[in-house]
């Protein structure tokens, strides 16, 4: 531990994470996000195919890994990435409770900002609410990084707002304006389409989707 006495962010925000992830997954049962994320993701061109290699990157207990398996795409393989283990061994147990084979998905502990994968390996990666914890710039350039070019991003980034402003301060994190957003996307992606959910989802107090393409 530092001198100060203070845990590095990173460890602060696996233990939270660590604590939470059985009333993480069942909150977000309960407020049918992954319904939401399904619905949006199903609305997508993510222009991928069977052997198309597919990161969650910050996948928590499992919610989009899930609703993008729902959504029912073709791909080769689906790699979920956390820094929680309790939240990934959450995320195992979903998907293997479930009805639908899971034998080319795997789980990684590993931190956003240094994903241990090669350069270019990924022709799509979803992030849902984990830009938050780290910078902005940074933590694109690293999704960017293990992106092939032309691959597709979705990004669901907490956006600001009273229930946002709320989630802020009950996790420990900070949201992006969208502007900034918007404008550090635009370095190493084009965006290609912006999204906000209805109003009578749940999701839509806290959050709004981009599609964007590595350029």
């Amino acid at each position: 531990m530092p001198k100060n006495g203070k845990e590095p962010r990173t460890i602060r925000t696996r233990g939270f994470y660590d604590r939470i992830a059985d009333v993480q997954n069942l909150a977000m049962k309960i407020n049918g996000y992954r319904d939401s994320v399904r619905r949006y993701l199903r609305s997508l061109d993510l222009q991928i195919g069977l052997g198309s290699q597919v990161l969650d990157a910050g996948c928590g207990t499992g919610l989009v890994s899930l609703a993008f398996r729902d959504a029912n795409f073709k791909f080769g393989g689906l790699t979920g990435l956390d820094l929680s283990l309790n939240s990934l061994a959450v995320a195992r147990d979903e998907f293997a409770a479930s009805r639908k084979a899971a034998k080319n998905v795997n789980f990684v502990q590993a931190n956003v900002l240094a994903m241990p994968f090669a350069d270019r390996t990924f022709d799509l990666v979803l992030m849902c609410g984990v830009l938050e914890y780290v910078p902005l710039d940074e933590g694109l350039a690293e999704a960017a990084r293990v992106m092939k070019k032309g691959a597709r991003l979705v990004l669901l980034p907490v956006k600001p707002s009273i229930v946002g402003s709320v989630l802020e301060l009950l996790y420990n994190f900070k949201i992006h304006p969208i502007e900034a957003v918007r404008a550090g996307a635009k370095k190493r992606f084009r965006i290609v389409g912006s999204y906000d959910f209805p109003i009578t989802e749940p999701i839509s107090w806290s959050k709004t989707g981009f599609l964007l393409e590595k350029k």
